[in-house]
């Protein structure tokens, strides 16, 4: 199993493409699937990664109405995804608007998947939790 960590700053092109960090592409060899992720992030999971999160989707969908349609929303929304020459790979506009991607995009290892994040929100969500980790989770 693929593990991914680190961050990274890159730029989304006019065309809707950002660069995948040379230290993540090897998984993504043959291609990938991005999804509409929790706190409003984007996930970038590796196809055998994608196996085991659409099968949790396929046994929750088996419990209610609710979860149902959580996985209804995750399944339509999910797009497969290829590397060029690059490592570029396109970002749908429906994925890249549930994200509020602009022109900067953070790139992050997130041991089993890479997540795309708006910064602005990633410093509202994310960053402040990083206090937890310098202060201990005491506090």
């Amino acid at each position: 199993m693929a593990k991914f960590f680190g961050r990274f700053e890159h730029s989304l092109d006019d065309k809707g493409r950002v660069i995948l960090p040379v230290k993540f592409r090897a998984p993504f060899d043959d291609g990938g699937f991005v999804s509409e992720y929790q706190d409003g992030c984007l996930a970038l999971w590796t196809p055998e990664e994608f196996e085991v999160q659409s099968e949790a989707m396929r046994q929750r969908a088996a419990t209610g109405r609710s979860d149902r349609n959580l996985a209804r929303q995750w399944s339509s929304a999910a797009a497969p995804v290829e590397l060029d020459r690059q490592g570029r790979m396109m970002i749908p506009n429906h994925l890249r608007d549930f994200a509020g991607l602009g022109s900067d995009v953070l790139v992050i290892g997130a041991i089993d998947r890479v997540e795309l994040w708006n910064r602005e929100r990633w410093d509202e969500i994310v960053l402040p939790e990083q206090e937890r980790l310098t202060m201990g989770e005491d506090g």
